[in-house]
Formats: structure tokens, C-alpha cells, sequence
């Protein structure tokens, strides 16, 4: 099979040139909307349940899924499915643990639900602590996955492709806040899915619907071992603890909680996960045709020859199954799949550094609504010209571990520290802060031990931590901290607030 991948592909550039067009002209109509604090960070409260949901989809659904599990299914075959239903399982823990709770408790960060009866100064910095660390590690894996992926993907050199897309996500976010970076992720999420069902149905025509064929000629092509697992993680433990980040992380990643304060109560949270639960379930059901499809079509040389982690395998089964045209469209896809992510990290990052850092501890929750938008349009611009120069200045380095250690920080530093101020009475300021650096930390410390860093980066013989993801050591390392420190420093203010929580947790007394 021969590919124009690399090459300057027209229908790509059209697609791209339709979908800015149309989300710029978006963000334009939200910019005459968006004048207070809460249109800025929460799009009003104005967003439904099914609109939530697909937003909420949007945000999940990132290149790193549609490219990066189509690949590793390709090349290791069972094992991807480990990323799939772990990226997947996460959302009943939302729906059920904590979706209800953010939206009754919360404003527009999880660190208001966090320091709802704490002490605001040193849980908004423990906070932003945690939100930034997850937040600029998914956004230099996704600004460094960017330019690699479009320079592949358009021809387009790299340095120039990390600064569009950084341009044209800091138009999003800064002009149109909440409402037009919702809506950049409803319209990239409906493409993605149409795009990938298509993708997937053509496949299966090759394999007249048939999945046992399909799945015979993959054992007959790679072997039966391509159907079982051990591919690609070996280590049970390991296995374990990767799930255990892809899981709890979900439920700490600051871009989704934030998702939960844009719809107007408690029902419509319950209902956004809801719907995206059966998007993203059904989008990585697809991804799981796509990468046996493209290991079938495509072949695992031509595959690796193009980009040996795998990443153009659904790319390349677009060209095989619907030629260049149908390439061209995925192409496009692909590029609006990432400047939605990264707009959704940027907005998260900012609220983290305006509404906590800035309102809440510098200026002591005093700042007008004209200041606080201001600030986090500041926010917005700093974080965004980071984000390019960070992905420029990584070019060419193995980053695929940071997306890895941003689960394993929201899933030991976020989700234990957030769990517990909704749940347990007897949680202190002192317990969420030893929490957070400890779970920040031990995550940090361990994956740089670990051999995806140790032996794959710094090019040592053998590694000093064992695992590949730390999270079965960080995440509960954090609970016990948590748990052990609030108990040595009671707060008695805290735990009388403890029972006023509740009513407003489960029944929304209160709520903006």
C-alpha cells in the first residue's frame, strides 16, 4: 500500500480551513456573551445535561484516544483495550462518587468544593498546586503530540504547527471563555464520532460484518498471542496500577471536574455524565474495530514505518478503506480533536491561577466580576504562550510518560484530597495538604525512577521503581497521609460544618 501521509493533502486543509472558520465565528458570538466571572469559567450555568455530555465527551475523547489506543491496539493487539476500558470505567465513578456533589458545593474550581469548610488560603494553593501540575503535563504531551501529528498529518514544519494551533486555542479560550470552548468540543466530538463510525463501518465491509472473521485473520496474520494479553503490559502489578490511574485519574483531572459547573443544577450533572459515559463507551468500542482493522488493512510495517509508537494507524486505514478524500477529512479530525483538548486545559489552568490563586488568596475573595474576568483573560494569554513555547522546547523528546504521570497526579493528589472533603467529617486543612504533596510527589519521584523515564530517557542499564505508572503506590501513600495528619490536627470549626455540607451536597440548599 502506498501513502500520501506527510504531504500537503487539499481536502485536509479545507476541512481545517471549514472548521476554524466556523468555531471562530463561534467564539465571536460567545464573546458578546461573556462578560461576568461565571460566563467566563461556567458559560453561565446555561449549558443542558445532553450538551454537557457531549462537551464532556469532547474534552475526554483527545488524539492521544482516537490516535494513540487505535495504534497500541494495532501493534499489541489485546492489551490496548487495557487504555480503553480503563479511560472508560472512570465515568461511574464521576457519575456516582462525586458529579452531584461538585455541582452543589462548587463554583467554578474543585478546590472550591475542597476548601468549602477548610481553611481557603492553603487548600487554594495545595490546589492550584495539583490542577497546574496535571494541567501543563497534559498540555505539553498534547503541544508536542500536535506538532508532530500535523506535521505528518499536513506537511505542515513543526515549530509552525505548535504555534497555530497555540494561537487559534488562545483565540477560543480568551475571547469566548466557557461558551465557545463548549461548543468547540460539541461540534469536535459529533466529527469524531461520525468520522470514526464511518471509519469503522467501511472496516468491517472489508470483513463482511463479521467480527470472527476479522479476528481470524488477525491470528492467522500475527498469531493467536495478538488476542491475548501480555502484549504490552506484562507485569500483573503493573496492569493493576495502570488501571488504578486511568480509573481514579479521570475523576481528578481539573478540565473535566470544571465541565460539571456549566450546567444549571445537581439533575443535569447526573444527566451530562450520563451521556458522555455512552459517547465515550461507544467511541472506544470503535477504537478497538479501528486498530484490529488497521493491523488487518493497513499491516504493522507500513504502520511502524510511518511513526513506530503507531499513532497514524487510523489515519492510514482512512487512506486504505476510503482514499484520500476520507484521509483528509480524519486528518481534519484529528487537528479539531486536539485544539479542543487543549483549549479545555488552558481554561481549567487558568481558573486554577485567576479564581484560586488570584480572587481567593490574594485578594481574599474581594475581586470584582470585571477584575476577575480580566485576570483570567491574563491567565488565559500566560498560559497559552507556555504552552507553545513548551512545545517547541520539547520538540522531538519521548513525552508520551507525561500524559501517564498527569492521570497518576489527578488520580493521587486531586481525586483522594476531593473524596474525602465531601465524605469525611474529620478531614483537616493540614490532611488535604499533606495529601496533595504527597500525592504530587511520590507520582513525580516514582515515574522518574520508573523505566518509561530511568531507562527509556536518561538511558540507564535498569530501573530503581519497577512499574511503569506509579499509582497503586502514590494514591493510596495520599489517602493514608490525608487520613493520618487530619486525625493529628482535628479542626473542630470544620467537622461542625461538616453536617450544614451535607444538606447543601444532597439537596443543593444554596447552590449558584
Amino acid at each position: 500500500m502506498q501513502t500520501t501521509l506527510g504531504q500537503p493533502n487539499v481536502v485536509s486543509i479545507l476541512f481545517f480551513f471549514l472548521f476554524t472558520l466556523t468555531t471562530l465565528y463561534i467564539t465571536y458570538l460567545a464573546a458578546k456573551r461573556t462578560k461576568t466571572a461565571s460566563e467566563y469559567y461556567a458559560a453561565g450555568r446555561s449549558i443542558t445535561g445532553f450538551q454537557n455530555g457531549l462537551a464532556l465527551a469532547g474534552d475526554y475523547m483527545s488524539a492521544a484516544s482516537f490516535l494513540g489506543i487505535a495504534g497500541l491496539v494495532a501493534l499489541k493487539g489485546y492489551d490496548g483495550l487495557i487504555y480503553s476500558i480503563g479511560f472508560l470505567v472512570g465515568w461511574p465513578i464521576v457519575m456516582f462518587l462525586i458529579a452531584e456533589q461538585l455541582r452543589n458545593l462548587g463554583k467554578y474550581t474543585f478546590a472550591d468544593v475542597v476548601a468549602y469548610r477548610l481553611k481557603q488560603k492553603p487548600i487554594r494553593i495545595a490546589s492550584s498546586f495539583g490542577s497546574l501540575a496535571t494541567v501543563l503535563l497534559y498540555l505539553i504531551a498534547q503541544m508536542v503530540g500536535a506538532g508532530s501529528l500535523i506535521k505528518l498529518l499536513f506537511g505542515l514544519p513543526y515549530d509552525l504547527a505548535v504555534v497555530l494551533v497555540g494561537t487559534i486555542m488562545i483565540i477560543y479560550v480568551l475571547f469566548g471563555g466557557m461558551i465557545a470552548t463548549t461548543w468547540v468540543q460539541i461540534i469536535k466530538a459529533c466529527l469524531l464520532l461520525g468520522g470514526a463510525t464511518v471509519l469503522a463501518i467501511f472496516t468491517l465491509v472489508k470483513f463482511g460484518f463479521s467480527f470472527n472473521e476479522l479476528f481470524g485473520f488477525i491470528s492467522e496474520k500475527y498469531g493467536e498471542k495478538r488476542l491475548l494479553p501480555g502484549g504490552l503490559v506484562a507485569n500483573p502489578w503493573d496492569a493493576i496500577s495502570l488501571g488504578i490511574a486511568l480509573m481514579f485519574g479521570t475523576a481528578g483531572l481539573p478540565h473535566i471536574l470544571m465541565r460539571f459547573y456549566t450546567v444549571p443544577d445537581a439533575k443535569e450533572a447526573r444527566k451530562s455524565v450520563f451521556y458522555a459515559t455512552g459517547f465515550i463507551g461507544y467511541f472506544y468500542i470503535l477504537t478497538f474495530i479501528i486498530g484490529f482493522g488497521s493491523a488487518a488493512i493497513v499491516g504493522e510495517n507500513l504502520i511502524k514505518s510511518i511513526e513506530k509508537g503507531g499513532n497514524m494507524a487510523a489515519p492510514l486505514l482512512a487512506e486504505a478503506v476510503g482514499g484520500t478524500i476520507f484521509l483528509g477529512f480524519i486528518a481534519a479530525v484529528a487537528f479539531a480533536t486536539i485544539l479542543a483538548v487543549v483549549a479545555g486545559l488552558t481554561l481549567a489552568g487558568a481558573g486554577a491561577l485567576s479564581h484560586d490563586l488570584y480572587t481567593n488568596v490574594i485578594k481574599k475573595g474581594r475581586a470584582t466580576e470585571e477584575e476577575q474576568v480580566k485576570v483570567a483573560r491574563l491567565a488565559t494569554l500566560i498560559l497559552g504562550i507556555l504552552a507553545i513555547f513548551l512545545g517547541i522546547a520539547f520538540k522531538g523528546q519521548n513525552v508520551a510518560f507525561m500524559v501517564g504521570l498527569a492521570f497518576a497526579i489527578a488520580a493521587s493528589a486531586n481525586f483522594p484530597s476531593l473524596l474525602l472533603s465531601i465524605f469525611w467529617k474529620k478531614f483537616s486543612t493540614a490532611g488535604v495538604v499533606a495529601g496533595i504533596l504527597t500525592g504530587v510527589t511520590l507520582s513525580v519521584v516514582l515515574i522518574i525512577l520508573s523505566p518509561t523515564v530511568w531507562v527509556d530517557i536518561f538511558k540507564n542499564p535498569a530501573p530503581i521503581f519497577p512499574w511503569k505508572n506509579p499509582a497503586l503506590i502514590s494514591m493510596p501513600a495520599s489517602f493514608i497521609m490525608a487520613i493520618l495528619v487530619s486525625l493529628l490536627t482535628p479542626e473542630k470549626e470544620a467537622q461542625e460544618k461538616f453536617e450544614e455540607e451535607k444538606v447543601r451536597t444532597y439537596l443543593g440548599v444554596g447552590i449558584e
